[in-house]
């Protein structure tokens, strides 16, 4: 078998288990980007090759945009929002791809089949499902503020940059556990080297791992989590010739700020090999807090999905003009909102109502899936979002407008025309 029949055949099974594996994606040296490997199978119809691998081309783009929505979004929201996703989203999937290059393609018995890399525009994705307020609040992922102090074989003692006497420097380990978790449903207090100063929000540092004063500042800045740990690097006894061996750790706890405990914890080893020793304590931390940081994505993300899927009541006040007809209507598609786990009228009246509200998620979430439900006839407007509950108002559609309404534009000569590019 030729390399040539080898890689087709790769791609062929490629094809066959990419619906059982998990997509491979990675941030790129642009965190706003995703990049990853999809592929497409398409029927070849009456001999016409090209059209088949244009929609294998462009099943594989979609797959691409669905593989970067679920890493924006925790498990939960993405599956609550597959309407989103299949109405909105993948129709224009083409809009989020910053390139693509087709690695291989195959006529595979009666289908065309492409394997094609692609880049994902992760900051315009985030924009659209911020207007749908899918990620209105940021909620989906959690806020979180790093306390790292390093140490290296030319310091005496850890350098961090919050407590009594702070020293301004760049972490490796903070940056290279950033790197890992940009564009993974996680977001930062702190950007760079823009670090607060404790002493404006009238914090002060015991010591270096202070928990209660770090859970304060990091309440101040409005995050969700804080994680406290070390990272340091040394020369090891090992060696080869003239290569050394350098080895370092990474021991992160992370604690939850709604209950103030700790709820995360991972330690990482990495050893790395340098003639230099300037250069193999860099590779070794920036392995070991590399390896940290994704193992920290995993539990950060099973984490905040359970916090998010905690039951919640909470009550939902109704209320607009022809009100019977829309509140059934409403209430109906209440009943098709997954997670639902109780519903209860408590207040009832010809142009008002409170409906007692049992979710397995917070009032937000729920928020956002009523929203993305239509109507015949008329809209909604989230009128208020708040943990106690929702305020909503029915709204006139277009389908509404009387025809004074519709008279009065026509003599303005206000014309739209839909752009078809």
């Amino acid at each position: 078998m030729t390399i040539h029949s080898v890689i087709r055949l790769a791609l062929v099974l490629f094809a066959a288990a990419s619906i059982l594996l998990p997509p491979a994606l990675q941030a790129a040296d642009n965190p706003d980007v995703l990049t990853g490997v999809t592929t497409g199978q398409q029927k070849i119809y009456k001999q016409n090759i090209t059209a088949a691998k244009k929609r294998a081309v462009d099943q594989a783009l979609s797959q691409a945009v669905q593989n970067a929505f679920a890493a924006i979004v925790s498990r939960q929201v993405f599956a609550s929002n597959l309407e989103f996703l299949y109405d909105r989203l993948l129709p224009g999937a083409r809009d989020f791809v910053t390139t693509y290059r087709v690695l291989d393609s195959i006529q595979y018995k009666d289908s065309y089949l492409v394997g094609v890399e692609s880049k994902i525009n992760l900051d315009l994705l985030e924009r659209r499902l911020q207007e749908a307020r899918i990620l209105k609040s940021g909620k989906d992922k959690p806020t979180v503020l790093f306390f790292i102090a390093e140490q290296t074989p030319e310091d005496i003692l850890p350098k961090y940059w919050w407590g009594n006497n702070p020293e301004p420097y760049t972490s490796l380990a903070d940056t290279e556990l950033k790197k890992a978790l940009t564009g993974n449903r996680v977001a930062f207090t702190v950007k760079g080297r823009d670090f607060p100063d404790p002493s404006y929000y009238n914090i002060t540092f015991s010591s270096i791992y202070d928990e209660a004063a770090a859970m304060d500042l990091g309440r101040a800045l409005k995050a969700d989590l804080v994680f406290i740990g070390k990272a340091g690097a040394s020369e090891s006894f090992n060696r080869m010739g003239d290569e050394k061996a350098f080895d370092a750790v990474v021991d992160i706890r992370g604690y939850d700020l709604a209950s103030g405990t700790a709820v995360i914890h991972t330690k990482t080893n990495a050893t790395a090999t340098s003639q230099t020793e300037a250069e193999g304590i860099v590779q070794a931390l920036t392995q070991a807090a590399g390896a940290a940081g994704q193992e920290l994505m995993q539990k950060i993300d099973q984490f905040w999905s359970q916090t998010l899927r905690k039951e919640n009541s909470f009550n939902v006040a109704i209320e607009g003009e022809n009100f019977l007809p829309r509140f059934l209507a409403l209430k109906r598609r209440f009943q098709n909102i997954r997670d639902i786990q109780n519903m209860q009228p408590r207040e009832i009246g010809s142009s008002h109502a409170v409906m007692e509200i049992t979710y397995k998620g917070s009032p937000e979430q729920f928020a956002n899936a009523v929203l993305l439900k239509t109507f015949e006839g008329f809209g909604i407007e989230i009128a208020e979002v708040s943990e106690e509950g929702i305020h909503i108002r029915f709204v006139e559609t277009r389908e509404d407008a009387g025809p004074e309404e519709i008279l009065s534009e026509t003599d303005a000569g206000e014309t739209t025309e839909k752009n078809e590019n």
